[in-house]
């Protein structure tokens, strides 16, 4: 691809903020990131990994040993600081503002807070073409609206090689939803961030409604629940976090999904979530199938002790038939989960892939 040109510009004019997402597979390549980074990298840098909201994250320890950029976890009102690394806090997003950053409780996207679309979104409609947004390994595709929006605002996008990612579900969708500037390895990322910050910024269109009113979305506020309008038209599909109606939202070649509280699911995220939502039914359906067989054999060995003949054969039969149907249960669990995608690619980096790294 044809490099950006190296032409400086003056302060404000500039690409200054590097934006960065991942989930499984990341904290290596975060690490690695970090490591190869400038300590006079004349930009912020801001990361999403994505976390269980009930943890307490070592990434922020790991970022500051991997490199000479200094790495902190992000608190509110942080300053977006050149050479400065700034994390999110487990069960939070980080919205870009004013030069600085605010932690939300606002509703999930693709399952995640943080997520790193709500970050790469924000950092676009703060920042527009100063944006360098990078996807690292991870599962599903949280990130690829992101980049769209960073793209669309002049931004830049730099995505991991698939190759060579240990799971390469978001740097295959970023790469099928938004024609990225560069894709790397890990290795070569640092190089390619380093010769693009400083970089002219070329002019670029004002945030669109769309941008706006999804970035609002992401910090609740009365002015944005009850405004009466949401982006995009009904789709017929519930939302799995809320079970409000889901509107449908065409972006390039994006399809995306939101309901009216703000929750937010990209198409691949969305059928995962369905599909463990459909195991869920048939394991909820096993357990009432066997209690009920259970209950029918203890009614039988009553019926039979006080010698109701006639109920001991109505019980026996509906215990058997309680147990016929849950063995058929028990075989659509089976079938269904060769038919949906795996729910896991929703699961955020476990505590032992943190701890591994502090090593």
């Amino acid at each position: 691809m044809t490099a950006p040109p190296t032409e400086r510009a003056p302060s404000g004019q500039v690409r200054d903020l590097v934006v960065v997402g991942a989930s499984a597979g990341g904290v290596e390549a975060l690490r690695q990131l970090c490591a190869h980074l400038p300590a006079d990298l004349a930009a912020a840098v801001v990361v999403v990994l994505h976390i269980p909201a009930s943890s307490r994250s070592a990434l922020a320890a790991i970022l500051d040993r991997a490199g000479p950029l200094p790495a902190a976890q992000a608190h509110e009102g942080d300053a977006l600081t050149p050479g400065r690394i700034l994390v999110a806090p487990p069960d939070r997003h980080v919205v870009v503002a004013d030069g600085a950053v605010t932690l939300s409780r606002g509703p999930r996207e693709n399952g995640h807070r943080p997520s790193v679309d709500v970050l790469f979104r924000s950092a676009a409609r703060a920042a527009g073409p100063r944006v360098i947004g990078v996807v690292l390994s991870g599962t599903l595709d949280d990130g690829t609206a992101g980049l769209v929006a960073i793209r669309a605002r002049g931004g830049v996008s730099v995505v991991q090689d698939p190759h060579e990612a240990p799971y390469a579900g978001m740097p295959l969708s970023a790469l099928e939803g938004d024609s990225p500037d560069a894709v790397l390895p890990v290795a070569e990322i640092a190089q390619k961030l380093t010769s693009l910050v400083g970089t002219t910024a070329a002019q670029a269109a004002p945030p669109s409604a769309l941008m706006e009113v999804e970035v609002a979305m992401a910090v609740p506020e009365d002015q944005a629940l009850s405004a009466g309008d949401r982006p995009g038209v009904p789709s017929g599909f519930a939302c799995p976090d809320c079970h409000g109606v889901l509107f449908e939202i065409d972006e390039g070649h994006l399809r995306r999904y939101r309901c009216r509280v703000g929750h937010a699911w990209s198409a691949r995220s969305l059928a995962a979530q369905q599909g463990a939502a459909v195991e869920t039914a048939l394991w909820t359906a096993l357990r009432a199938l066997e209690e009920k067989a259970a209950l029918a054999d203890r009614m039988a060995a009553t019926a039979r002790v006080r010698g109701h003949d006639f109920s001991v054969t109505t019980f026996v039969e509906q215990a058997r038939e309680a147990r016929e149907s849950a063995l058929a249960v028990r075989d659509l669990i089976d079938r269904t989960a060769e038919l949906v995608p795996d729910p896991s690619g929703s699961t955020p980096v476990s505590a032992v892939e943190e701890a591994d790294a502090l090593r």
